[in-house]
Order: C-alpha cells, then structure tokens, then sequence
C-alpha cells in the first residue's frame, strides 16, 4: 500500500512538474515550445486519412449516410422589388394593381424557408464535410471499418483520460491566477505601475486558459490593434472569444454583474482594471448604459472596450444584425473578425441546448481549438450616416474579411418570435413595388396621349 501512494505522489509530482514548467511558465511569457503546433499537425493527417477511409467505406457499404450539405436551396440573388417586377414583367401583368398570382412569390419564399431556414439553422452547430473522429458530429462513421474504430478508441482514452485531466488543471491554475493577481493589484493606489501589473496579470491568465483549450490562434494584420479609448466590436461564436482576443492584448469587458463563481471573478477583475459591470436593471435601461460606455471612451487612457453587438451566439458561419447600441456611443470602431476551424473542435456555444459548463466539458473534450483572428481599419461614422447604416457598414467588413454570410437577421430571434415590425416592412417592400408599377404605367398613359 505504502508503494502505491509512494508512486501516485511521484506522479502526481511529475505532472505538476511538466504543467508549469513546460506549458505554465512558457504560456505566461507568450513562449511556445512547438507542441502544439506539432500535435495540430499529427490531427490534420490522421483527419485525411480518416477521410478518405471513410469515402472508400462508403463504396463499400452505400448504407452509410452521406453528411448534408449546408445549403440544399439555390437562391435566388436580388431584393424582393426586383423580384417582383421580373415577375410581374414575365406575366405581361399592366399596371400596378394587385395580382392574385403575386402569392406565388410568398409561398415560394416561405417554402424555401420552411425547408432551409436562414435563421435557426445558424444556431445549430456547423456541419462538417469529413467525420473528426469525434461521436458527437456523427455517430455512424466509428463502426465504418475496424482500423478506423480502434482510431476512434484511441482518440476517447486521449481526450478523456490526458488531455481533459491536463487542460482542467491549466484552467484551475489560469483562473486561481487571475482571481489572485487582480485582488492583489487592486490594493495598489491608481497610478501606471498599477495599469500595468494589471495588464501583465490580466495577459498572463488568458493565455494560460488558451493552452487550457489547446488553443491555435493565428492573428492577421496586428498594425490594426485596437487602441486605447476606442471600442472594439466583433463577431460572437462562443463565450471563448474573449479568452482568444485578451491573448494578444487587455480589454474592458462589458456585462452584467452575476453570482457565484463568475461573480468572484467579475469582483477581482474591476479591482484592478476598469471593466464595466452593470447591476440587471441598469442593463435594461439604455440611456445608462451609453452614458457609463461613453464615459470609458472620453477616457483615452483607459482599454478599448470589448462589445459583441450580435448580442448571442452565431454557429461561425454567419454574421447576423449588429445592434446599434454599441455604434451610437461614439469614438472610433476597430473590427474585428473571428473564425474558428470547425474540422478539430466544435467552439460555437448553443447556449439553448448546454448550459456553461457542459460546453466547457464539450470543449476541453475536444481535440484542440483552432482560430483565425483579422484586425481590420478603424473605422468612423461618415457624414449624412446613422447608427443603423454605420453598424450594418461594419458588419459587411466583418463578414467579407472573415469569409462569413452577411445576414441582416436578427440574432434575438434565436428566442423570440418575429417582431411585427419585419413583417410590416415586408408589407411596405410589397407595396413600393405596386406604387412604382402604378407610376410606370401612369408615365406611359400620358406620353400615349402626348402622341
């Protein structure tokens, strides 16, 4: 019995030994020892070759199912006036009165949505084209052959018995650090030694939680920073976007103020940097918010804040309706797309079907998290430009740059119904398309009786 325990503590003294020697300290100095990238690679090939086994198993046996395709419906390009008026042209229809074979265009939209609805399915998680040995994409491909099963077997004792063991242990270390450090720095009186222990600490912490997610973050365009006073605004997949973006520099976070562990955090962390933290009823009244977030940004010593303007999760695929409160503070916007490889690991949060901490096993159960990140131009509101059409400018910037469908949904309807009002400007876009029609024809009456 004595040598048991005498061997459980050697390990357990060797396991603490690599975690902060060979991925702690490295971590906290922005240092890479290569494994990482090392290990992305051996997953890349075993992926290919998982792939093509699987195309060859399914010559074999044709019973297996093929994955869906995104997009099973070719749209039709072009707003519903143009539409309308093709229509409407090909049926030789005069004039601008109502036609009852104009329900035809509706019921045809509403099939296609019906069949491949462009909202919901962007709260679903993305599907892949090749299996990632991973059940919860695909439950059938594991018994495909027997070299890929014992694949898959090795891949579950991986994940489950090393990697989730070493990436819980980094998360506990990188979130103890944080909670201790910011508490720390807080009892420093407010001058830039304080400023910048709490960045140090604040930086530190993040990166060990990537190495926690056995994160690959590439950033492009670095020259395009966020600066301080200004406002960073990006794309939201998951609440690790956060931990992502805080790797390669600090930001003022921007929420609401919670209970519990989070609570603790949110509590350390104000201590020593000027997060913005709202009681629950202050979130719901608008005019305090701004005032408080434009408060930060007339500070221009103070961190870039972060937003997510979507305002919920989006599957990675998509950028959806940037809300206009975020553009309306006023300061300068940086843009920021992000885009996770969905081949290694599934990072978007379905916040409808797993609370935060089933995701989290769900994450740090996968093989690694894998993100592009792209710092795009600041960018102003112009002249003659509303918050509406400045969020809607950014938004296209971010979906073009980071190779995302543009969709003017919005996200909110991941939990409500449809507001009256899109249904209402549907109506109007139907009825500008009668009132041109009705102009058309009343131009080409009088020229008529001109001649």
């Amino acid at each position: 019995m004595e040598d048991l325990w005498t061997v459980a503590v050697a390990v357990f003294q060797l396991w603490i030994f690599v975690v902060v020697f060979f991925i702690t300290l490295p971590a906290m100095f922005g240092l890479s020892l290569g494994v990482t990238s090392v290990y992305i690679q051996i997953l890349v090939k075993l992926l290919e070759w998982a792939t093509i086994r699987i195309q060859r198993g399914r010559e074999e046996q044709p019973s297996v199912p093929a994955p869906l395709p995104n997009g099973i419906i070719e749209r039709a390009e072009g707003s519903m006036e143009e539409e309308m008026e093709q229509l409407r042209h090909s049926r030789s229809l005069e004039g601008g009165e109502f036609a009852l074979s104009d329900i035809l265009y509706f019921c045809k939209k509403g099939l296609e949505s019906i069949v491949d609805d462009q909202v919901t399915q962007r709260f679903s998680s993305e599907e892949l084209a090749s299996w990632n040995l991973l059940t919860r994409t695909n439950q059938n491909f594991r018994y495909i052959s027997l070299r890929l099963t014992i694949f898959w077997g090795i891949g579950v004792f991986v994940r489950y018995c090393v990697l989730f063991p070493l990436r819980i242990t980094l998360a506990i270390i990188g979130l103890s650090w944080l909670v201790i450090g910011t508490t720390l720095v807080g009892f420093l009186p407010e001058n830039s030694v304080k400023y910048w222990l709490s960045e140090v600490v604040h930086l530190t912490c993040y990166r060990i939680c990537a190495r926690a997610l056995s994160a690959t973050i590439r950033y492009h365009n670095k020259e395009n920073r966020p600066q301080k006073g200004g406002i960073c605004v990006a794309n939201h997949t998951t609440p690790i976007d956060v931990v992502i973006l805080a790797n390669d520099g600090c930001y003022a976070m921007v929420g609401q103020i919670h209970g519990g562990l989070m609570g603790v955090i949110q509590r350390s962390m104000v201590r020593s940097c000027p997060h913005v933290w709202f009681e629950r009823s202050e979130m719901k009244d608008r005019h305090a918010v701004t005032s408080r977030l434009r408060a930060h940004v007339a500070a221009k010593t103070k961190l870039p804040i972060l937003i997510f303007p979507e305002g919920t999760c989006i599957n990675n695929t998509s950028v959806m309706m940037f809300k206009k409160g975020s553009f309306e503070i006023g300061g300068t916007i940086h843009p920021v797309a992000i885009k996770y490889d969905p081949r290694l690991g599934d990072a978007f949060w379905n916040s409808s079907k797993y609370n935060m901490v089933s995701y989290l096993l769900r994450t740090m159960t996968s093989w690694a998290i894998v993100v592009n990140v792209w710092y795009l131009p600041p960018m102003t509101i112009q002249d003659g430009e509303d918050a509406v059409q400045f969020a809607n400018r950014v938004k296209s910037a971010v979906a073009c740059r980071g190779g995302l469908l543009d969709l003017a949904w919005d996200g909110s309807l991941k939990r409500g119904k449809v507001k009256d009002a899109y249904k209402e400007e549907q109506q109007k876009m139907y009825s500008r398309v009668i009132v041109r029609q009705n102009s058309i024809s009343a131009t080409h009456t009088r020229r008529d009786d001109q001649s």
